[in-house]
């Protein structure tokens, strides 16, 4: 114990003397990463509450076949623009950018409007544009909701009760809570605690490993009397070190951060404060030893600082893939994906960002997982260290 604490304290007041080192690894990951997230949240926000706000604008070609369905539309306080296109000339105006989305109705439609036949209209949009898609799915809405009244209207005129064409009458109810819906903005907030993390202690697993070797001076630290596992665990304690620190700026970063960005605009609510701050740390505690065991085995095989940069840098997605998946297919909390590292946590913060209580077991699973795949590479990487190839 007392030469692991040594060469720990070592590997610590190293790192802390490479000030560039320093500053990249617990101000650009746990920092920057929080702000970017955080202006990216507000820039959407924004964006959603103006986009509600804003009046729907709409092209109009033919509007003199369908005087009643023009007067409905500016009823609904659309902004018409009125135009003379055809089907090509409306296609090119929307992709060329001169038009969002494009109503043409043709001459057919007023003979087959008061004929009670179904009455054409051509509505022409870029469905690969988002903020097109949008709009057109509004005016779909107006529309529909004119084709509803005139449907009704008929029916009464006929004697017909209009409840009959409405068999089935959907309520909606909302389970949601502000903080749940928040988590549908916030969800990603895991990826970037979890690369601060792994960012926190990348360099100082480097530079233990792959940068004595080029220095020269991991022959010279193997030639002393002191057991392999040692060696490695000291330096394995000193990078989870770096990794808490990282940790803990980031979620104090997000914190702060998040006290400027406005949820409520949406009726949503961050359960983002200093508690929930502290059992984010908790819950990802034991993935520290995880990620600094894994990237100081993979460190250990490369022969030169810049080789252990390119393989940590493809290792660094790995820890984070599950969290992708998980968004992908909007995983829940359940037992049988606590055994997954990486996952559990993300699973586990989610929760806690919806304010829904975390179960025991689940958090006692999580934990051992994550301890028990670094206890395996550590002792993994204490035989590599044992090889005389570590002297090659």
């Amino acid at each position: 114990m007392r030469a692991l604490l040594t060469v720990f304290g070592k590997e610590f007041r190293e790192n802390l003397r490479d000030r560039r080192t320093l500053l990249s690894a617990l101000l650009f990951g746990p920092l920057f990463g929080p702000l970017l997230f955080g202006l990216m949240v507000s820039r959407m926000l924004d964006q959603s509450v103006a986009e509600s706000d804003e009046p729907l604008k709409l092209t109009i070609s033919g509007a003199d076949h369908a005087p009643g369905l023009t007067r409905y539309l500016e009823t609904q306080g659309v902004l018409l623009s009125r135009a003379n296109f055809d089907e090509s000339q409306a296609r090119a105006a929307v992709r060329g950018g001169s038009a969002k989305i494009v109503l043409i109705i043709p001459e057919e439609y007023g003979p087959r409007f008061r004929a009670a036949t179904p009455a054409p209209v051509l509505l022409v949009a870029d469905s690969a544009d988002s903020q097109t898609r949008k709009i057109a799915d509004r005016a779909r809405a107006v529309i529909g909701g004119y084709a509803s009244t005139i449907a009704q209207l008929r029916l009464q005129a006929r004697g017909v009760n209009p409840l009959l064409a409405v068999p089935v009458a959907v309520n909606e109810a909302d389970v949601a809570t502000p903080t749940g819906r928040a988590v549908v903005v916030l969800g990603f907030m895991t990826y970037f605690v979890l690369f601060a993390v792994l960012m926190g202690g990348l360099y100082l697993a480097i530079d233990s490993t792959a940068g004595e070797r080029e220095r020269g001076s991991l022959e010279a630290l193997l030639s002393l009397p002191v057991a392999r596992s040692s060696l490695v665990g000291g330096k394995i304690l000193a990078t989870c070190a770096y990794m808490c620190i990282s940790l803990a700026l980031s979620l104090t970063a997000f914190v702060c951060v998040f006290r400027f960005v406005p949820l409520e605009k949406l009726g949503m609510s961050a359960n983002l404060n200093a508690r929930t701050a502290l059992i984010f740390f908790a819950i990802c505690l034991p993935f520290v030893p995880l990620g600094a065991s894994l990237m100081t085995f993979v460190a250990s095989f490369t022969r030169s600082y810049r080789e252990a940069q390119t393989y940590l840098t493809a290792v660094l997605l790995v820890p984070t893939l599950p969290i992708a998946f998980a968004s992908i297919y909007s995983l829940k909390t359940k037992g049988s994906l606590m055994f997954i590292p990486s996952l559990s946590q993300h699973l586990l913060m989610t929760s806690v960002l919806k304010d829904e209580p975390l179960a025991a077991l689940d958090v006692g699973v999580s934990a051992a997982a994550s301890l028990g795949a670094a206890l395996v590479l550590m002792v993994l990487t204490a035989r590599h260290w044992r090889r005389e190839t570590m002297l090659g």
